[in-house]
């Protein structure tokens, strides 16, 4: 019989344990707080013209779209682990409409309540258009040819939602794609869990590489920028996630294997990982990755776009995610309390961010002559108060709805899932 784990993540016989593959994970709650918090910051301080300040450090501010790959990376985890599962432990398989359905009450009521608003507010101009309701409502405005608003990601206000649209295309695409990976990683007849994981991790590889066609393409044989916000240039963020799931499931299954030390030598080595991303992220913030904003125009910034930011939020994910249970370290940072309830708030920290940040300049003139150091403490505040109450009036009870088990007992909110 195996031993069994102790509290500080090693097993009496000395061996490694492997991280947790299913149930709620406090630490994740944090890295979704640190990602929802960094691109609030990015956004106020683009908005009050300090990222494109040619005086001073305001440019740091700009690799807060790290937020962004980070995001991407907890869903490639999180959601393809099941799928993961099913191929190397031999699960069932995620039905897709339960799949589909828990996806859609998850995401869309809170973003249909802040489309109501803004449509009532900022753009009751176009209140009687039904091609810019539909385009919202359903998440394809970045899609539209020839929209009101100025550039490729939305209306201002909406601005965020651009990785929301790429988001939700990715969940629709997932059940087919790991359909794609289970069928390649079948392909052998060797039952040992680590060949099938190998070959997972090849076919995430491919998933992955197929970001590199679609940014030649973006630029050849002209510069196409819409398809600069598309999901086919994400696939390697996501599949960071989806490389971190197989890997966490197959230290689970096989823990003699030297893939459990591993994760817990990455985990422990969790100072050396922050300090890799802080650098990566200093680099992702100058022009090097790509120009002062979100829109790359040249093809090999965009390439490093990519490339620098995923790996910075691979160096700050990948720690936590590998981490057993109860690690002395990550656990008190990104397991505490404030970090818990920042992280079950945070969809609606990015849902409420621009409306509150846009109406805030438009409303005292201010754009792009703000202060990140008189203007952030009130945004994040305000829109901290805003994510709160999307979670506790939209969220939370929609979830329980939709819920087709009730549990044995009321659940409390403050410990639901906000994945």
């Amino acid at each position: 019989m195996a031993a069994a784990p102790s509290r500080r993540g090693e097993r009496r016989d000395g061996g490694a344990v492997a991280p947790p593959i299913s149930g709620h994970q406090d630490t994740l709650d944090g890295v979704r707080a640190v990602a929802a918090l960094a691109v609030l910051v990015f956004h106020v301080a683009s908005a009050a013209g300090s990222v494109t300040d040619p005086n001073g450090m305001g440019w740091l501010f700009n690799g807060g779209q790290v937020g962004v790959p980070i995001f991407f990376t907890l869903s490639g985890l999180l959601l393809y682990r099941p799928w993961a599962a099913a191929v190397l432990d031999g699960r069932p398989v995620p039905r897709t409409a339960e799949y589909l359905r828990r996806r859609v009450f998850r995401i869309m009521p809170a973003y249909w309540a802040v489309v109501a608003v803004f449509m009532a507010t900022a753009g009751r101009d176009h209140a009687a258009d039904p091609v810019t309701w539909i385009s919202l409502l359903t998440l394809t405005q970045t899609y539209l040819p020839d929209p009101w608003w100025p550039g490729d990601l939305g209306p201002a206000h909406l601005g965020q939602m651009w990785s929301l649209v790429v988001e939700v295309g990715w969940y629709v695409t997932l059940p087919a794609t790991a359909a794609v990976l289970s069928w390649y990683a079948r392909r052998t007849r060797a039952q040992d869990v680590g060949v099938r994981a190998r070959r997972l991790l090849v076919g995430i590889g491919v998933y992955a590489a197929l970001s590199l066609p679609w940014t030649v393409s973006m630029f050849v044989p002209e510069w196409h920028s819409k398809m600069g916000v598309w999901l086919p240039r994400y696939f390697v963020w996501f599949a960071i996630g989806m490389a971190l799931a197989v890997v966490t499931v197959w230290a689970r299954l096989d823990e003699r294997r030297p893939v459990a030390a591993v994760c817990r030598a990455v985990s422990d080595s969790w100072a050396a990982c922050w300090a890799a991303a802080v650098m990566l992220y200093v680099v992702a913030a100058t022009p090097a990755a790509g120009p002062i904003g979100l829109k790359p125009d040249v093809f090999w910034t965009s390439l490093l776009h990519l490339i620098v930011f995923g790996l910075c939020a691979a160096a700050f994910a990948a720690p936590v995610v590998l981490a057993p249970p109860g690690h002395p370290a990550l656990g008190p940072m990104l397991g505490n309390p404030v970090m818990r309830f920042l992280g079950r708030i945070s969809y609606g920290v990015f849902l409420w961010q621009l409306p509150i940040i846009v109406g805030w300049y438009d409303a005292t003139g201010r754009g792009f002559r703000g202060s990140v150091l008189t203007d952030l403490p009130l945004l994040a505040a305000a829109t901290i108060a805003a994510g709160a109450l999307s979670y506790y009036l939209v969220e939370w009870p929609v979830q329980r709805l939709t819920r087709r088990r009730a549990p044995a007992r009321p659940a409390d909110p403050a410990r639901a899932p906000s994945s």
